[in-house]
């Protein structure tokens, strides 16, 4: 009775789900008879609209796919016992999306008429889902864990993670199907390059574990993967010893080249291979328009600082303002020489504006978790869940004064916006060419991150979108050979161009791992 009242339940959700939202995508429509009833029984396997309408959206607020029904596992057994009745099942196999904290902005977290998979339930479901190991030198933590968990029970140890991603409420199964980028990854890498072992099950419900040394093909494939040959379930990650200080500083400038200048100078190795002093850097931009409002919504600066900036961009007659934030982290043993050490760093630095360097200091903790505060901002103002149509972008050295020229200096002079413009240098070397991520293809060590996140804050999402198309447009009239970091292609072509030299061994791992392309359907890239 239970498979048969399922199968009712998911035709009428399926047939609905057509007329479902503005925007929204026509779902694939599964055989709903090959959904698992056992799953069903148990209470695990939902249809209902209280579980169903949830996962229907992301972040982005910009699409929405209704599934057939949403899994809420207990183990990863339940993982693995779906995806056997997907693949091995009668009738037409669903697919299945896995859903950490939903934070994908175009749709690729959602399964339209398929199942998706609430990741997060398996912590619920168990606390022992992070664990540091005896020595501190790694932390295994399972795939639906957030970050600031990870981080929280590492520091217990006096140990950390090397590599982070700016905002930590996501989860680690689901940063590592991307990259995982933040300040610390021109030093250590992309978070998947900091990643031991993982247990992966595939599209044909095989635990399997891998790493570098077994199974490495699978361990390449789903590393910047985009979900799309198995489902993280366990990841081995790298730990360091973990700062207690950070002295956060940011520098303004009004000259785009200086501030790429002192930038890449500070993420350049030394002839030893080591690194200066900073442990994180990144940059950010302020065009005439938003220069004020987007100095204050950074929390940093205060009124009496970005009144000195506006008048500092009013004297220089600058269009555009540019800030590098950086960190310096330390220990209270070593805060006696901290001012000292800073001071040596920043001598080195050669263009920015003299009397705009500012600092204060924070805890380790209370810097790498910064976004959080400004969520919990945003949500109290109804600013926090509107429509993000984010553009991220990863932009040759060669060609990231063109960029400024024709967007920050160009296309978005006299625009109102809302959110912030990242730009920061990451080192080549530091990301593995086998694994599924792709960078600029361009030679040299060093390419830029250019992250627009803007927010849809005054019904102008048309507007935005439309914004971000003439971006793009420029960007490919101009000859700048850009790579799009969390994608969403809806057609063949652009996703054969995205991977490039890899697009031939990404369709030969999906045939391997997923050949009933049952995974992340909504990445549209085989479905």
């Amino acid at each position: 009775m239970a498979a048969v009242y399922l199968s009712l339940m998911a035709a009428a959700l399926i047939a609905s789900s057509h007329a479902y939202g503005a925007g929204a995508r026509d779902p694939l429509g599964p055989a709903a008879t090959s959904l698992p009833g056992d799953l069903a029984a148990s209470g695990k396997l939902r249809t209902d609209s209280n579980a169903t309408v949830p996962a229907s959206t992301d972040f982005g607020n910009i699409t929405a796919a209704l599934p057939a029904a949403v899994l809420f596992p207990e183990s990863s057994g339940d993982v693995a016992a779906l995806l056997r009745a997907a693949y091995s099942g009668p009738g037409r196999p669903f697919t299945v999306s896995l859903r950490g904290r939903g934070h994908s902005t175009m749709g690729q977290a959602l399964a339209g008429g398929g199942v998706v998979v609430h990741m997060q339930s398996l912590g619920a479901a168990s606390a022992a889902r992070i664990n540091v190991s005896a020595d501190g030198r790694y932390v295994d933590a399972g795939g639906e864990q957030m970050w600031i968990d990870v981080l929280r029970a590492a520091l217990q140890r006096g140990v950390a993670p090397r590599s982070w991603t700016d905002y930590l409420h996501l989860t680690v199964g689901g940063t590592l199907s991307n990259a995982g980028i933040s300040g610390q990854a021109f030093r250590h890498g992309p978070q998947i390059s900091n990643v031991l072992e993982l247990d992966v099950i595939t599209g044909y419900g095989e635990a399997v574990t891998c790493s570098k040394a077994v199974n490495s093909d699978l361990f390449d494939a789903v590393l910047g993967g985009l979900g799309q040959f198995g489902v993280i379930t366990r990841a081995r990650i790298i730990l360091g010893p973990a700062p207690e200080r950070a002295r956060w500083v940011r520098l303004v400038y009004t000259d785009f080249a200086n501030f790429t200048a002192d930038q890449e100078h500070l993420v350049a190795a030394r002839p030893d291979g080591s690194y200066g002093p900073m442990s994180y850097v990144e940059g950010s931009v302020y065009v005439n328009q938003s220069l004020a409002m987007g100095l204050k919504s950074t929390g940093f600066f205060t009124d009496a600082d970005v009144a000195r900036v506006v008048a500092l961009a009013a004297a220089r007659n600058a269009s555009a303002v540019y800030s590098i934030e950086a960190t310096l982290n330390y220990d209270n043993a070593t805060a006696a020489s901290v001012d000292k050490t800073l001071a040596s760093a920043l001598a080195e630095l050669r263009y920015y504006e003299q009397g705009f360097a500012f600092s204060r200091d924070a805890s380790y903790v209370e810097f790498l978790d910064r976004v959080h505060g400004e969520e919990v901002a945003l949500e109290k103002a109804g600013l926090w869940r509107v429509p993000h149509p984010w553009l991220n972008l990863f932009v040759p050295r060669s060609r990231i004064a063109d960029f400024d020229r024709g967007v920050f200096k160009g296309i978005l002079q006299g625009a109102d916006i809302a959110g912030p413009l990242i730009v920061y240098p990451l080192n080549k070397s530091k990301w593995d060419g086998d694994m599924s991520a792709v960078t600029p293809e361009e030679d040299g060590e060093v390419f830029y991150v250019v992250s627009l996140l803007f927010s849809s804050v005054a019904n102008d999402l048309a507007r935005l979108e439309a914004q971000n198309r003439k971006i793009l447009r420029f960007c490919d009239l101009a000859g700048i050979g850009y790579k799009e970091y969390l994608p969403h292609y809806t057609s063949r072509g652009d996703w054969v161009k995205h991977f490039a030299g890899k697009w031939n061994r990404f369709v030969e791992r999906k045939d391997k791992y997923d050949p009933k392309k049952l995974l992340s359907p909504g990445q549209d890239i085989f479905n």
